[in-house]
């Protein structure tokens, strides 16, 4: 027999959680996820998106779901800075965006169409002119 271990407004949440269940080894389904995706107003009358388990594993999946990951997600989501481009004649990092197409951005400016990225970069100490690639 199943129960319901837990309720979501939204069913990408509840597939979360059935995803952290499975993770630990105890089956999960997900119930009524199909009638509020197709009518979300749905949710509340049927009482949200439902994970159900089996009685035997209702206390483990419980304890499951209350443990706090955040701290886990937050630490995962930390980059390294990307490395800032250097010129390749001096070695200066003082470069700045350099176009051909200053007439053409004017035009563009006018007309409210926006512009897109510098397609080189020129450095400030040396004058050099280098094609922009940017950061993988």
């Amino acid at each position: 027999m199943l129960v319901t271990v837990a309720r979501y407004s939204f069913p990408y949440e509840a597939q979360i959680a059935r995803a952290r269940l499975q993770a630990q080894g105890i089956e999960a389904y997900v119930a009524d996820e199909h009638t509020i995706n197709m009518q979300w107003l749905y949710s509340d009358a049927l009482g949200g998106v439902k994970v159900q388990v089996v009685v035997e594993d209702l206390e483990q999946a419980r304890s499951i779901l209350a443990e706090d990951l955040s701290c886990e997600l937050e630490a995962g989501l930390e980059l390294p800075d990307p490395p800032s481009p250097c010129c390749q004649g001096c070695g200066s990092p003082h470069l700045e965006p350099y176009g051909h197409k200053t007439s053409l951005f004017l035009v563009l400016l006018s007309w409210r169409i926006g512009w897109s990225a510098p397609h080189s970069l020129r450095c400030r100490d040396c004058g050099a002119v280098e094609p922009y690639l940017p950061p993988r």
